[in-house]
């Protein structure tokens, strides 16, 4: 069986490929993108979303393209709602639509109001 990677955060990616190798602190680069020390802490910690604004920013900094940015988030964020609904189905809260229609047309089946 295959063994599937969690995506990073992009954040990460930012802090361990730009910031850390190019011996940035994380203030100059807030200042050199224009955004607060605490935007750019949450970030690269994790906390907090590249919005496509950020990524519009990093790619001009980093000579990127804010696609890498936005689909690094979407990527992330769409493991972590996978992962959320593999939960919800191994605690029995997650229920298929289609379920939920066949119980509620089996209940109606012969009723007319």
């Amino acid at each position: 069986m295959a063994t599937m990677f969690e995506p990073l955060h992009p954040g990460e990616v930012l802090r361990e490929e730009f910031i850390e190798p190019m011996e940035l602190t994380i203030t100059a680069t807030a200042k050199a993108l224009n955004v607060s020390r605490a935007t750019l802490s949450e970030i690269v910690n994790a906390k907090q979303s590249v919005t496509p604004d950020m990524a519009l920013r990093l790619s001009k900094a980093f000579d990127t393209t804010p696609e890498i940015w936005v689909n690094m988030q979407r990527n992330y964020d769409l493991a972590k709602a996978k992962q959320n609904w593999h939960d919800q189905e191994k605690a029995g809260d997650a229920v298929e639509i289609t379920q939920l229609y066949r119980l509620k047309k089996k209940g109606s089946s012969g009723a007319r109001p």
